[in-house]
């Protein structure tokens, strides 16, 4: 009877053979004793990911961890310097009682070591409409430079600013000059460096008479700007034209067309010639004079001379609305607009133009003008100041 254990083998069996041939039996016995399960991919990955990144070197490792890190303080930097201008902008519309917040852009990278270190490079500062006199200036832009912060209580506790330097400039728009100056329906566009011209019409008397007018823009000291208005005339159609002054260029006279219409006018020239003073201030001789009224050929001969048309533009018409008004309505004048002329005196008509203004004057610090010039879309002022100050400031010397 045979063992259990008992081997046999054929004759000519290599004994290394048939060892390796149960070991592959015994083998598969065992695998098939165990449950099948699918096989797990992530964790595979997972395991195949870590002895990648262990494979790496060192220094790499070290270069990926920086990286890393430096994208988090960046993005915190980043965060930190969004909050701040907010806030800097909600305190400046508060103190200047602005409709909106203005924009306020602070300069230098990193944010957080210079609030650490209570200094900033430089602010920007755009507020949008600041009221100014008679109209709203379009924009004013300012730099401060080296700001230094009182923050006695360390980065959170910033209670004001110290402004060494600051540079900026303000644009008086024209948009808004015709826009707020327009219930005069009057235009104002630049000319040159140094030139505004106004032009479109003003009521006056139930008439809209057409502006002409050009202003000279310059400094008034170091606070403010002046405006110097010349050239101005109102056309009462192809009429008069009304320059307002006491010299003799400047009342009311007849253009030329006008005037040249008149001469061939017999009865408006022969009201003209009933009148002595008119005669005399025409130039025309006495005997001339009688002769024309008596013949209409003669009248026509004195008339339409171009010595009579010059004479005739140089009559101020202001002068004989006073002592004979029913002469100039015969002319084609309304009485009411010959009243209201006189009165539309060169100051009058020169502070509706005017386009002055004045700094604020600050305290502490000094704030002053550079320059001024007109440019396409406005009035641009340059503008500087040094010992300035926001909130509570320690003072701008450096002292910390």
């Amino acid at each position: 009877m045979r063992s259990p254990h008992h081997i046999t083998t054929q004759p000519g069996t290599n004994i290394n053979d048939f060892f390796a041939s149960a070991f592959v039996a015994s083998e598969a016995e065992e695998e098939e004793d165990e449950p099948w399960a699918p096989p797990n991919h992530r964790r595979n990955g997972s395991r195949r990911r870590r002895k990648r990144f262990a494979g790496l070197p060192l220094a790499l490792k070290a270069v990926v961890g920086v990286v890393v890190l430096a994208a988090f303080l960046t993005l915190a930097d980043r965060w930190a310097l969004l909050y701040a201008e907010r806030r800097a902008a909600d305190e400046l519309k508060d103190r200047m009682h602005l409709s909106a917040a203005p924009e306020v852009d602070i300069d230098g990278f990193p944010f957080l070591t210079q609030l650490a270190d209570g200094r900033l490079k430089s602010v920007k500062v755009t507020v949008p409409d600041v009221a100014a006199d008679r109209v709203t200036l379009a924009r004013v832009t300012a730099t401060a430079h080296d700001v230094r912060l009182n923050a006695p209580d360390g980065p959170t506790s910033v209670r004001g600013a110290g402004i060494p330097r600051l540079d900026g400039d303000v644009l008086l728009s024209f948009d808004d000059l015709n826009r707020e100056l327009g219930a005069s329906q009057v235009t104002f566009t630049g000319q040159g460096h140094d030139r505004v011209l106004a032009r479109g019409t003003i009521p006056v008397a139930g008439h809209d008479l057409r502006l002409r007018a050009d202003a000279r823009i310059g400094r008034d000291g170091e606070h403010g700007i002046a405006t110097q208005i010349g050239g101005m005339r109102l056309d009462i159609g192809d009429l008069a034209t009304y320059r307002p002054g006491t010299r003799a260029s400047q009342g009311l006279h007849l253009t030329r067309t006008s005037a040249a219409r008149l001469a061939h006018e017999t009865n408006k020239v022969k009201a003209l010639f009933a009148v002595p003073e008119v005669v005399r201030r025409l130039g025309v001789p006495d005997s001339a004079v009688r002769a024309a009224l008596r013949s209409d050929a003669e009248l026509a001969r004195v008339t339409g001379s171009p010595r009579f048309i010059h004479r005739a533009m140089r009559l101020n018409l202001i002068d004989l609305a006073l002592e004979h008004p029913a002469l100039l309505k015969r002319l084609g004048f309304d009485p009411s607009l010959l009243d209201a002329l006189p009165r539309l005196t060169r100051p009058v008509l020169a502070d509706r133009l005017s386009l002055g203004f004045r700094l604020p004057t600050p305290h502490p610090g000094e704030l002053r003008l550079r320059d001024v010039r007109v440019e396409k879309d406005g009035i641009r002022v340059r503008i500087e100041g040094a010992g300035l100050a926001v909130g509570s400031a320690r003072g701008t010397d450096g002292a910390r």
